[in-house]
């Protein structure tokens, strides 16, 4: 259904409109009694296998909604009763921030990809906190936070604290973002003082509360090994729970797009199925320099079942989707957990033919509920 129908009438639209649209539907069946329930009925799949523990929280499943497509929280509850076992929202700023000049999100078919320099577009924390305000039992919810564009280097830990204590009820956990997809500089932003400079403050606060908020870093797939291996070595020396590894590459290579149009959309992150290997690389470094001891919610380049499959085995406790589910809809989310529910069970005894009957059905899609999503 969303390959054959949804998908050619979202892509038929610019990204940013679609989005909206499915974001507007999606709110529409919110607010209609009995709405989130039968998105649960239609998309949701509940097995006990699919369950995590991981930072002390909870998880219905490991499969989770990145960062970026519901930046303020308006529908995360939705997007939870269609499947997903968390919600990132963000990236929220202090202050409403417009991002970057439209057009700044671009679809690349031909390598199942995109392009974003949407500036971290977000209706500001006041905005964001009257959203999460609303219950979300069951539904692990965790806050990107970042700095305001216009917020200078060396004034940016006062913005992550300002997030963090007023976000600090509302939120399962944090993750830090330090991949501003403007011209930043990530060599800057990725380095031991700055990153220190930006936790420390909210370690101390977190000491003063009675619950207990994890903390994650959101970290670039840019970054060299041994960059990556400083960030660890921050991981195990500090109150740090644990890396969300990783955002988009402002790298090119490996597109069958043409160079021209590469050229004329210009800088942005890139993410898609050119990712996915080095997101694999840095789960696996970081697991490997760790002991396997911090929990890694791995995203970037996550496109299909086996994608997933290789990040649980390079060491992600948890993953997250965006470009994938762009390109796939709904049925990849359904996909992943129905192959860790098979993958968890242990082999059946096969007694002369070969059973008929699978543990697990695929069913076609024009037999379910219709999908509503990007």
């Amino acid at each position: 259904m969303y390959r054959r129908f949804i998908r050619p009438l979202l892509f038929a639209l610019p990204i940013e409109r679609a989005h909206r649209l499915v974001a507007l539907v999606l709110r529409g069946i919110g607010m209609i009694p009995g709405g989130r329930w039968c998105l649960d009925k239609c998309f949701a799949v509940r097995h006990p296998a699919l369950e995590r523990e991981v930072f002390g929280r909870r998880f219905a499943n490991p499969i989770g909604l990145a960062a970026g497509f519901d930046p303020n929280g308006e529908v995360c509850r939705e997007w939870g009763a269609a499947g997903f076992g968390f919600i990132e929202v963000g990236t929220v700023t202090p202050r409403p921030q417009p991002g970057n000049p439209r057009p700044r999100i671009f679809r690349l078919p031909k390598d199942r990809a995109i392009i974003s320099r949407i500036g971290m577009a977000n209706r500001g924390l006041e905005k964001t906190i009257q959203y999460l305000r609303r219950p979300h039992e069951g539904l692990i919810v965790g806050c990107n936070i970042g700095r305001n564009a216009a917020t200078p280097a060396e004034e940016a830990p006062a913005d992550y604290l300002k997030l963090f204590r007023n976000l600090y009820q509302y939120a399962d956990y944090f993750s830090v973002n330090l991949c501003c997809d403007n011209a930043c500089d990530e060599n800057f932003t990725h380095s031991r003082e700055y990153v220190l400079r930006i936790l420390e403050p909210l370690f101390d606060f977190r000491r003063g509360q009675n619950q207990y908020r994890p903390v994650m870093l959101k970290i670039s797939p840019d970054l060299t090994d041994e960059e990556v291996d400083t960030i660890t070595d921050i991981l195990i020396d500090t109150p740090l729970d644990g890396i969300v590894a990783t955002n988009g590459t402002h790298r090119r290579e490996g597109l069958h797009t043409s160079r021209t149009s590469i050229e004329k959309i210009g800088s942005g992150r890139l993410t898609g199925p050119t990712l996915t290997a080095r997101t694999i690389e840095i789960v696996r470094r970081i697991h490997a320099r760790s002991g396997g001891t911090y929990p890694i919610i791995a995203v970037g380049g996550l496109m299909s079942v086996d994608d997933a499959r290789a990040l649980f085995a390079a060491g992600a406790d948890l993953v997250q989707l965006y470009t994938g589910f762009v390109y796939e809809g709904p049925r990849l989310v359904r996909d992943i957990c129905r192959a860790l529910i098979a993958d968890a069970q242990p082999p059946q005894p096969v007694e002369g033919k070969e059973q008929e009957e699978p543990a697990l059905q695929e069913t076609d899609d024009s037999a379910e509920c219709p999908k509503v999503d990007e």
